[in-house]
């Protein structure tokens, strides 16, 4: 049996972790993450697939992929989280679980990131424990029944 896809999908300047911000972000560099995703996926029974984009319509269009295989997504959109109705309606039309994720708590930041337009339609999120934060996601989603 072949493993279940998870899609891990990252929004604008997470590609840049290690290097932006390691107060906030941690000193884990993008290529730590997908090595952390894609091996705990492995170990957890999952193809974690990793992306990265600075394009709002490229993270629509990965969305509707996972929306039209049923396929679970873990979701940093980044700076997208505040304002992006599109991403947000995309996100809205999921068949399977996805789960919001942050490094950082947003609470605890400036008051404009206190605002989620993808919350309300996630299954759940997980915010402020650093990379830890998708490897929660990856084991909640482990925890899903399957179809």
């Amino acid at each position: 049996m072949s493993a279940r896809k998870v899609l891990v999908l990252n929004g604008p300047n997470l590609g840049r972790l290690g290097s932006r911000e390691p107060d906030v972000y941690g000193s884990t560099s993008y290529t730590g993450l997908v090595q952390r995703c894609t091996a705990l996926g492995a170990e957890l029974g999952f193809e974690a697939e990793v992306r990265e984009t600075n394009d709002e319509g490229e993270m629509i269009r990965w969305l509707h992929e996972a929306a039209d295989g049923s396929i679970p997504v873990v979701l940093n959109p980044g700076a997208f989280t505040h304002y992006s109705y599109g991403m947000r309606d995309a996100a809205a039309q999921r068949t399977a679980p996805l789960i919001e994720v942050h490094i950082s708590n947003p609470y605890t930041r400036e008051e404009f990131r206190h605002t989620s337009v993808v919350a309300a339609v996630a299954s759940g999120t997980i915010a402020g424990f650093g990379i830890g934060s998708y490897l929660l996601a990856l084991r909640a989603l482990a925890d899903e029944p399957t179809g």
